[in-house]
């Protein structure tokens, strides 16, 4: 790889990076971090967030996107 074919990957990501920072931060402004299903353990110094309502909506958003991309992609 030369290095303009690394400085389009680093800011391709670069973009990527920030996109999925914008969606948390405006997931966690909706309130998406108190769904049904989130598990909250806390103890003396210590405690455990579990955001099980949020990974299954997730990975539903995801399913779909990638096989509408997969679909119309030709593959």
């Amino acid at each position: 790889m030369d290095l303009q074919s690394v400085g389009k990957l680093v800011v391709v990501a670069g973009i990527a990076l920030a996109l999925m920072g914008g969606l948390l931060w405006l997931g966690g402004r909706l309130g998406l971090g108190s769904l049904p299903g989130t598990l909250h353990f806390s103890g003396q110094g210590w405690s455990c967030f579990v955001p099980i309502g949020v990974s299954i909506l997730l990975s539903l958003l995801l399913t779909l996107l990638l096989t509408f991309l997969a679909r119309y992609s030709g593959k």
